[in-house]
């Protein structure tokens, strides 16, 4: 039990459940989200509730932040930051420009406020198995005051470097094969059906082929029960692949593949559906066709 108190911001599909975690494992969890019914589901999990990141950050040892986009983080921090403690840590869960985490690294650890550049992988199933996939990397005391919370919220920590940025362009990475393969996925199983195949068998075949991915057989589920809840939403791509194309801009590095992925991300959201599922770039094809992507019901 390591009974530290722990502020965090941020506590959506992913931060709810990581934040209960740290809870279960002893840790002092302040949070904060916009939402109310997020406070309220931290205080069910035995987590107290803040009333603005100023107040989540008081009194804290550690500062998570689990918000979508580098602009919530550094609307969040200049928020908390006047009430962080001298030497508290913050650790920075957010997918990001990797120039914006080094930026942000030299910033707050000229202040003296270790920096964690540490973006997650795995999916709210992962987030509340406390079973996720984090990469990190920042300074030495960075790691020596995150480590506990860490290893009570993830399966899996990679330590890449003493510098801020080197982990949020690995997530890049991550993120480009993610969206190519939904966007792929989406586009195969729509053509199938559009050629005559039986959806549900398709996807039985394949997953159990060559031509299978992870994000294949965690997806083509979602559309083939026209379930489109979002457990990572088409808008959480179109900025994931906009980070991709902005990085390999940077790079003069081309990147024909993942441009056409994020294309179909970003028609989808102008389609209304950036909200939904990112498997729901299969309506897009849908639509185009006239098709429906469903599977046979059970029983």
């Amino acid at each position: 039990m390591d009974g530290r108190r722990v502020g965090f911001v941020g506590l959506g599909a992913m931060g709810g459940p990581m934040a209960a975690n740290l809870v279960r494992k002893g840790f002092r969890v302040r949070g904060f989200d916009l939402s109310p019914e997020a406070r309220a589901r931290l205080v069910e999990a035995g987590g107290a509730a803040a009333s603005d990141p100023a107040d989540a950050a008081r009194d804290a040892e550690l500062l998570l932040l689990a918000v979508a986009t580098a602009e919530q983080a550094r609307s969040v921090l200049d928020a908390a930051l006047p009430a962080l403690p001298e030497r508290a840590a913050v650790v920075l869960h957010a997918t990001v420009p990797p120039s914006f985490a080094r930026r942000l690294g030299e910033e707050l650890e000229g202040r003296g406020h270790p920096f964690l550049d540490a973006p997650i992988s795995g999916g709210r199933l992962k987030a509340e198995a406390g079973e996720l996939t984090i990469m990190a990397s920042g300074s030495e005391a960075a790691f020596a005051a995150a480590g506990p919370a860490l290893e009570a919220m993830a399966a899996k920590i990679y330590r890449l470097g003493d510098t801020a940025g080197i982990a949020s362009t690995v997530k890049a990475i991550n993120q480009l094969l993610a969206g190519v393969h939904i966007a792929a996925a989406c586009e195969a199983m729509a053509l199938g059906v559009r050629a005559g195949a039986d959806p549900t068998t398709l996807f039985e075949v394949v997953s159990n082929s060559a031509g299978s991915s992870w994000m294949f057989q965690n997806r083509v589920p979602h559309i083939l029960a026209r379930d489109f809840t979002p457990l990572s939403a088409v808008e959480i791509f179109v900025k994931d692949l906009g980070i991709v194309a902005d990085l390999g801009r940077e790079l003069r590095f081309p990147l024909p593949v993942a441009t056409a992925a994020h294309q179909m991300f970003l028609a989808a959201a102008a389609a209304g559906l950036g909200r939904e599922d990112d498997s729901a770039v299969v309506k897009v094809y849908e639509r185009l066709a006239g098709i429906e992507v469903k599977g046979r019901a059970k029983g």
